[in-house]
């Protein structure tokens, strides 16, 4: 296996390839595999059962949960976007719901204005690539894999994204955690 510092630079080079590759996509191919991947997290979401659920707003033309999230609060369900308030460290999750005020966060990415803590049942996490052993490849700032190692009890997490992400493997190091489930526009894996 490689070291760290080898890692460290394949992963960062794979990540700019696949969001290169991702972006490039034609916006209505992206749509097909958006409408594919919602139908079969909202199965998967279904058998859970979740009160709570955590999820991303979408970035770099990655899948959008946030209609799927309004269908499940429509049915009494709570949802929470993350929030970064420090650099290398874990995030919290904040109330959302479609009339929340929002600013922006890091990389202007919209959160919750007001802290309204939410501990959710289930995490999506968004990935950039995955592997079969359900390890994520994210945007490289570790915020997701030290919010779940922190959150008590951890709740199921969900990498979601697209197939094109797939890899051998994203060589995972002792801070990754594995994704309990990936679902992307084939199933859910």
């Amino acid at each position: 296996m490689p070291d760290w510092p080898e890692v460290r630079t394949w992963r960062r080079a794979e990540r700019a390839r696949l969001i290169e590759r991702r972006t490039a996509t034609p916006l209505a191919e992206r749509r097909a595999w958006s409408q594919a991947l919602e139908s079969h997290l909202e199965r998967l979401i279904a058998a859970r059962a979740p009160r709570r659920i955590g999820f991303y707003w979408p970035f770099k033309a990655e899948f959008d949960p946030r209609p799927l999230i309004s269908r499940l609060l429509a049915e009494g369900r709570e949802a929470a976007l993350p929030a970064v308030l420090a650099p290398k460290t874990a995030m919290e999750f904040r109330r959302w719901t479609p009339d929340s005020a929002m600013e922006s966060g890091v990389y202007d990415i919209p959160v919750p204005k007001a802290r309204d803590i939410l501990l959710p049942d289930l995490v999506l996490a968004p990935l950039v690539g995955f592997d079969a052993a359900r390890y994520r490849l994210g945007y490289g700032g570790g915020y997701f894999d030290r919010t779940l190692a922190a959150l008590t009890p951890r709740p199921a997490a969900i990498g979601v994204g697209f197939e094109l992400g797939r890899l051998e493997t994203v060589f995972p190091q002792p801070h990754d955690i594995p994704m309990t489930a990936i679902v992307t526009e084939r199933g859910v894996f």
